[in-house]
């Protein structure tokens, strides 16, 4: 196991579920992420915030190998899930992808009933032996997400019909219908209005009690809402992480300071 310094002693190594050391990320010759180290812990809501393009979002995307798919961009480092090396040649990132669940910024639900989008996930990994347990996976992350009530009666309606907000917890239920541990979330309310947004962070709020839970959002108000953790990302590096409340209210460094007073980003 990798040396964790800076980090509370009440944190066991055991309550660490994401370990990652020295990361670098190059698109072709841009070097995007610089020597980010960070432990992200298990049953906690963790954001990433700092300006727009300070490597935040590429930065999640390689939790869950989601970079792969860009045939430029490299990946160096060492990041491990529950201590297994997940950039391993040995691991399937489709097998990585249903441990890692993952929601974008935009909803973008299946165009397949509100049933299908769920069942999709847990059908392709042979989750489900029949029907029932299925309508059981389908029920079960509906009400998880908060939306079961809304759509009860029209499971078989196009999820492409729903408004945004109901779009984007649809995606939040596809997303845990595979029983991730970890679910990644790119600034997931920024194309929400305030009660949809607001509908997302209280359901936030409540699937840290099963999923470390990672979101990237460009709102500050945000990240002091939902998360316990925070980590500040500037020009590719990782400038600090810490406690929420420390990080808002007295910041080590005078860059987070900058960021979070407005004069810079």
């Amino acid at each position: 196991m990798f040396d964790t310094p800076n980090r509370e002693a009440s944190v066991s190594q055991t309550d660490i579920k994401i370990n990652a050391r020295d990361v670098q990320v190059f698109y072709g010759d841009n070097h995007a992420i610089k020597d980010v180290s960070v432990d992200i812990e298990d049953k906690t809501v963790t954001a990433f915030i700092g300006p727009s393009g300070c490597g935040k979002s590429t930065f999640l995307r390689c939790l869950n190998r989601m970079n792969d798919t860009i045939d430029i961009c490299r990946v160096e480092g060492t990041i491990l899930l529950d201590g297994e090396d997940i950039y391993d040649k040995s691991v399937d990132p489709v097998q990585l992808r249903a441990k890692v669940g993952m929601v974008f910024q935009k909803p973008n639900p299946f165009p397949k009933s509100i049933y299908d989008n769920i069942a999709y996930g847990p059908r392709i990994h042979g989750l489900a032996r029949n029907k029932a347990e299925l309508d059981e996976i389908v029920e079960k992350s509906l009400r998880r997400g908060a939306l079961w009530d809304e759509v009860k009666d029209r499971l078989h309606a196009p999820g492409t019909g729903l408004s945004g907000g109901q779009q984007q917890r649809l995606c939040i239920a596809r997303a845990i219908a595979t029983e991730p541990e970890v679910l990644l979330m790119d600034e997931p309310c920024s194309a929400l209005d305030p009660i949809a947004t607001a509908q997302v962070e209280e359901l936030i709020d409540e699937l840290k009690q099963n999923f470390s839970v990672v979101i990237v959002t460009h709102s500050m108000q945000q990240a002091a809402r939902v998360s316990q953790k925070t980590a500040f990302f500037h020009l590719g590096n990782l400038v600090e992480y810490g406690e929420t409340g420390q990080i808002f209210t007295k910041p080590n460094d005078p860059r987070t300071e900058s960021y979070i007073t407005g004069r810079i980003g």
